[in-house]
């Protein structure tokens, strides 16, 4: 469904002469112009379509395993004796504040997971087929389209009749 939005710039009107997407232009321009300006709540789009959750995934891993030997590391100097007595205390203040941490960074990631999974069910797409980066490039090349239409054929989308 969302790489059909790229269609639109090729579906032209009987006399050729505006496409789908310059008519919706046309529409939000000439019946909703407070519309037009949405993309200024879409500024950080471009930056998290680069996000690979994939990444974040095995990044989230090897935050966890860390923690892990950390952990091992303040087991085994609790039983140094005197010798890793300022080692352990320092560790434990530490492990305390990343537990906490890695907690909240797991809840997060969760919680993108989530909004990943809800935008492509929006879009009426498979999740578990159609991942969050697919739909994002979609997303991004569809916008960039039409920010193209509005920069530069604004004027004469308005200027033409209703061919549809």
């Amino acid at each position: 469904m969302l790489d059909s939005l790229l269609e639109f710039g090729d579906i032209r009107a009987s006399n050729s002469e505006m496409t789908l997407m310059h008519y919706l232009c046309k529409v939000l321009a000439c019946k909703l112009p407070e519309l037009l300006d949405f993309h200024v709540d879409l500024v950080s789009l471009e930056s998290a379509s680069k996000i690979q959750l994939k990444y974040l995934a095995n990044e989230m891993q090897a935050i966890s395993k860390g923690l892990e030997r950390v952990e091992q590391e303040l087991v085994a100097s609790a039983n140094d004796g005197p010798v890793s007595e300022v080692f352990h205390n320092i560790s434990k203040v530490f492990m305390d504040s990343a537990e906490l941490e890695v907690r909240h960074l797991i809840n997060l990631y969760s919680q993108v997971g989530r909004n990943a999974d809800a935008l492509s069910l929006y879009f009426g797409e498979d999740p578990s087929r159609y991942p969050f980066e697919q739909g994002n490039i979609y997303t991004i090349i569809g916008l960039t389209y039409f920010y193209k239409l509005i920069d530069v054929d604004f004027f004469m989308v308005c200027s033409y009749s209703d061919p549809f």
